[in-house]
């Protein structure tokens, strides 16, 4: 069974991979450059699409950033870190500065264009909405409202062969289960980039708020995270022309 899975080369999309591999799916992997100033990630997108062998391994190009409103893309905005950062622990309905407008609608659409080229059966994609960071596109309603619109919208879906299904497997874990799940998996954590606002070599920064989640999902995991004890895994950003 073929399918597309989204890959930011972060913890989350790295398990996720690792998690449609192991359940024995033919698995063509889809990196987004959309702007993002924490291009490291794309490096470890590359290096993660290589430890799983995928079939095929793309970079699609979509300039979120030109319309700035998130410090993910904006220059001007900065990453909230230490005491300025959401605390993880306490509950609040104030959307974040790092969420990116649509990116999620938008890096899904291009995943079911994909997708329906390939005839794929399945989109998957490393959303949480237990240690998420209060994005609404993370949420399990959403995924279920975009398999409608994929359903209506694509020519498999009016044909009748059925669009492609959306498979979120990690969207009910906390951070340590998703540890846990990618080490059993033989997940190499030290190839992934989490940090919001990473050192040009992909050092994490460890006070932003993607920091601290994961932080705490591998103290909770009782583990040790390899990229803070190591470093990073996977070759320099400045490496990555394509």
């Amino acid at each position: 069974m073929k399918a597309v899975v989204l890959l930011s080369g972060g913890l989350d999309s790295t398990t996720c991979l690792a998690k449609a591999a192991h359940d024995g799916r033919e698995c063509y992997a889809l990196t987004i450059r959309y702007g993002q100033r924490h291009r490291c990630e794309l490096a470890a997108a590359r290096a993660v699409a290589a430890r799983f062998r995928v079939t095929e391994h793309r970079f699609a190009s979509v300039d979120l950033g030109q319309f700035g409103a998130s410090a993910l893309t904006s220059p001007d905005i900065e990453v909230p870190k230490g005491d300025s950062a959401p605390n993880p622990d306490a509950e609040s309905n104030e959307i974040p500065v790092t969420y990116v407008p649509a990116r999620n609608t938008v890096f899904l659409s291009i995943a079911l264009a994909w997708a329906e080229v390939l005839e794929a059966d399945e989109i998957w994609l490393g959303v949480n909405a237990v240690d998420y960071s209060g994005y609404p596109d993370c949420r399990p309603e959403f995924l279920r409202a975009f398999e409608n619109l994929a359903a209506l919208a694509t020519k498999v879906g009016v044909a009748g062969r059925g669009a492609p299904r959306i498979v979120a497997p990690l969207v009910e874990l906390t951070k340590a289960r998703i540890v846990q799940l990618g080490l059993s998996l033989g997940v190499d954590y030290a190839m992934t980039s989490t940090c919001y606002d990473p050192s040009e070599s992909g050092v994490p920064c460890r006070s932003c708020e993607a920091c601290r989640l994961r932080e705490r999902g591998f103290a909770e995991a009782g583990q040790l995270d390899p990229l803070v004890e190591f470093g990073p895994r996977y070759a320099l950003p400045e490496q990555d022309s394509r």
